[in-house]
C-alpha cells in the first residue's frame, strides 16, 4: 500500500526540476516522457534538502568507490531481499545482471552465503551483510576472511553500501513505495511479501 505518494512531475517546483533529474546519466529521457520518472525520485522530491543529500550520497556509492560493482549489487540484492524491499530488489535484479551478476546467481541471492555458485569473497560478502542485519557487526573471523579479499577502503565502502540501502529499504518500505514498471523483462525471483 502506497503511504507516501511520489510527487508527479507536473507538480515539481523549480530547484525539483533543475535537481533531481540531473541525478540521472540521460535524464532528457524522462523530462521528454519517453520513460517515466523513477518513483523514488517523486519520493525525494517531495523534501528537497533531503533528496539532494541521498542522492549525493548515492551517487558516491554507485559511482566514486573502487568496490568491484557485481559485489556491490549483490549486496544490494542480498540487503532487498533481507528487508523485503520490493523497490530496491525490482531496480537492482536488473541493475545486477548488468554488472556481472549470472541470472543464476541473482536465483541464488535468498539462499545467501550457503549457495554453491558463489566465490570465497563473494561468499564472505554474504556472510558479513547476514551479520550486519542481524546484529549491526561482523565477527572477527568474518572480518578477516573479508580482509583477506578487499582492500580497508573496499571494506569501508562494503559497511557503507550495507547501511545505505538499509536505510533505503525503510524508506522505500516505509513509504509503500511501489516499484517503477519495468522496462524490460528481468529473470529473477519473486520477492516475499513484506514482514508483518
Amino acid at each position: 500500500m502506497t503511504r507516501l505518494t511520489p510527487l508527479p512531475v507536473e507538480a515539481w517546483g523549480d530547484e525539483a526540476r533543475a535537481v533531481l533529474p540531473a541525478y540521472l546519466r540521460r535524464p532528457e529521457v524522462f523530462a521528454s516522457g519517453e520513460r517515466p520518472m523513477p518513483n523514488v525520485l517523486g519520493l525525494l522530491a517531495r523534501h528537497l534538502p533531503l533528496g539532494n543529500a541521498w542522492l549525493a550520497f548515492n551517487e558516491v556509492l554507485a559511482r566514486q568507490t573502487t568496490l568491484d560493482p557485481r559485489l556491490r549489487e549483490l549486496t544490494v540484492l542480498r540487503v532487498a531481499w533481507r528487508t523485503r524491499s520490493a523497490y530496491e530488489w525490482a531496480q537492482h535484479t536488473r541493475m545486477g545482471q548488468q554488472a556481472g551478476l549470472t541470472v543464476e546467481q541473482v536465483h541464488a541471492v535468498p539462499r545467501g552465503a550457503d549457495a554453491e555458485v558463489w566465490s570465497p569473497v563473494e561468499r564472505a560478502v554474504l556472510a558479513a551483510i547476514d551479520q550486519l542485519l542481524d546484529r549491526h557487526d561482523v565477527d572477527d573471523a568474518t572480518w578477516t576472511e573479508l580482509g583477506g579479499h578487499l582492500p580497508a577502503t573496499e571494506l569501508l565502502e562494503l559497511l557503507f553500501v550495507v547501511g545505505a540501502y538499509l536505510c533505503f529499504a525503510v524508506v522505500t518500505n516505509g513509504a509503500g513505495l511501489a516499484p517503477d514498471p519495468p522496462t524490460e523483462p528481468v529473470d529473477a525471483p519473486t520477492l516475499p511479501a513484506p514482514h508483518g
